[in-house]
């Protein structure tokens, strides 16, 4: 198992406004902001990351708030959907709580016998909250109005919005070791045995739907998980046998990546377990202060001025 996949690592998305993410992720939907950084490649945005009270791999979501970008829309060649588990009889809890907070929803569908509740955060990103099939186990993060009755446990699925399913699902089981579950429609499921949570992966095929437009309320890209660099660097030759082009080991200080596009245009990203979050400060102490890149530390200043205040 340690040389597999180990299902989903960190999802990253886009925003339009840095202090609106921070308050709704944070405050309405209670998750904890484990690391607040910079873009590796544009030191005047934040990079936050969301999850549970260590940043654990298959619970982080993480944002480029890129202030005023602009709206973006969901096409092919993109990841179009992020799937939250959360308890039985939680759901009624997450209705009201998106209605106080005029959280735009939609009514508790049901997809592969489980029900799902879908909502769009400030700028628009698709999330759907889910009651697992097989209860979801993990320890989570938990605020006053948030509590471990109802709280997120970390990522139950996404949803790769492609032309052709095929390419890409070969991606899935020749290089990942994922199984085909089920389908139903042009939704097929995908899942991998070598962890119990964030092992999901739905494609949807939609030959007729055009590209997306990349920006607020998008993903970027989704890294998948795996446990150090050992194992990072053997899926690497993987990647290169199968003829795609995949970078060169990158140092992103809580973990270790290799970018790739699949097939149907999605960026992945293979990330490391090693070292995580309390790297550079306690579990305790986590998100509560600005860490940035040893390449930037000399320009904290001027950093620290020009973006925006989240209070």
């Amino acid at each position: 198992m340690e040389n597999s996949i180990l299902g989903l690592h960190h999802i990253t998305a886009i925003a339009n406004n840095a202090r609106r993410n921070y308050e709704f992720y944070s405050k309405v939907m209670g998750l904890r902001l484990v690391k607040k950084t910079v873009n590796f490649d544009d030191p005047g945005t934040y990079h936050f990351y969301f999850g549970d009270e260590t940043g654990s791999p298959g619970t982080i979501l993480t944002f480029f708030p890129w202030e005023g970008i602009g709206a973006g829309y969901n096409g092919t060649g993109m990841i179009t959907g992020i799937g939250y588990s959360v308890p039985e009889g939680s759901l009624d809890f997450w209705v009201n709580r998106f209605s106080n907070f005029n959280i735009k929803q939609d009514a508790v569908v049901e997809v592969f016998g489980e029900q799902h509740l879908p909502f769009q955060d400030p700028d628009g990103l698709k999330i759907n909250l889910v009651v697992p099939a097989k209860p979801d186990l993990r320890t989570p993060w938990q605020t006053e109005e948030v509590t471990g009755a109802v709280a997120t446990r970390g990522f139950h699925h996404i949803t790769l919005l492609l032309k052709n399913a095929t390419p890409t699902a070969s991606v899935l089981t020749d290089i990942f070791g994922y199984k085909l579950l089920k389908q139903e429609g042009n939704r097929y499921r995908f899942i991998t045995d070598t962890v119990e949570n964030a092992s999901i992966v739905d494609i949807v095929e939609a030959p007729n739907v055009e590209a997306g437009r990349s920006a607020a309320g998008t993903n970027h890209h989704v890294a998948f998980r795996v446990k150090n660099e050992e194992v990072l660097m053997q899926f690497r030759e993987k990647v290169i046998a199968r003829g795609l082009n995949i970078t060169p080991k990158i140092d992103r200080d809580y973990f270790f990546s290799l970018y790739f596009r699949e097939p149907g245009g999605v960026l992945f990203e293979l990330a490391t377990d090693n070292p995580g979050f309390t790297k550079d400060e306690p579990a305790s102490e986590l998100g509560s202060a600005l860490k940035l890149p040893k390449q930037y530390e000399a320009s904290r200043k001027e950093i620290e001025a020009h973006l925006p205040a989240l209070s």
